[in-house]
């Protein structure tokens, strides 16, 4: 799995299991719909951690909490070429 990707997931998972749609997590985060839609399509690869913040607070999480998840913990950088 892609590192990009894992984020994703981890989106679509705590959107799943909270009953909330990405569009209505693009308003309770104050990121713009456009930013979560990139994010989300695997267009911005990269998010910033100031969105992945106000995501994990727009989930009542610290930011430690949303990112601390065994597919994230699990990821081994050796094989990326991306640098």
């Amino acid at each position: 799995m892609d590192y990009s990707e894992i984020y994703v997931k981890r989106i679509r998972n705590l959107c799943k299991q909270r009953g909330i749609a990405i569009n209505k997590l693009a308003t309770m985060s104050d990121v713009k719909q456009s930013t979560l839609d990139n994010i989300v399509r695997g267009l911005t690869k990269n998010p910033r951690v100031k969105t992945l913040h106000k995501l994990a607070i727009a989930f009542n999480m610290t930011l430690a909490e949303f990112l601390d998840f065994d597919e994230l913990n699990d990821y081994s950088f050796e094989d990326d070429d991306e640098e």
